[in-house]
């Protein structure tokens, strides 16, 4: 095959690329402004900041980040002692201390049969109701 056959075989095929390609204009209904509308604003807080702890249950614990600022980490299954433990840790994962969504951090908690590790599926941050109705069990 010469030369000049082989860059018509090219140009052939990359003409052919480009006019099946879809059209990739902005509109106000598509493009990166409307995926951030789509997708939930990330809230993060930084694992320093975390001052408190209340389990609910075996299956999550609420961490105080400060007065109306609390978040929901739920774990992978259960996590046997938390319901009943003085202390937790709150270890990130990925380098970063900020925590964001599931999996960036796990619960360490002591147990008679060591330190647990468990896992954080979810990440949430609770409503102003949430938090108030929180307090109001508490007392």
């Amino acid at each position: 095959m010469g030369m000049s056959r082989a860059w018509a075989i090219v140009a052939i095929l990359a003409a052919g690329f480009l006019l099946g390609a879809p059209a990739t204009t902005a509109t106000p209904e598509s493009g990166p402004s409307a995926a951030k509308q789509s997708r939930p604003a990330r809230d993060c807080f930084s694992a320093r900041t975390v001052n408190g702890f209340r389990p609910v249950g075996r299956e999550a614990v609420d961490v105080t980040v400060s007065r109306n600022r609390q978040y929901r980490l739920t774990l992978v299954g259960y996590c046997p002692d938390v319901d009943w433990s003085l202390s937790v840790a709150l270890r990130t994962r990925g380098g970063s201390s900020f925590i964001c969504a599931g999996l960036d951090a796990e619960l360490l908690v002591p147990s008679p049969t060591g330190l647990q590790r468990c896992a954080v599926t979810e990440v949430r941050r609770l409503s102003p109701e949430e938090i108030e109705a929180a307090r109001r069990i508490r007392r």
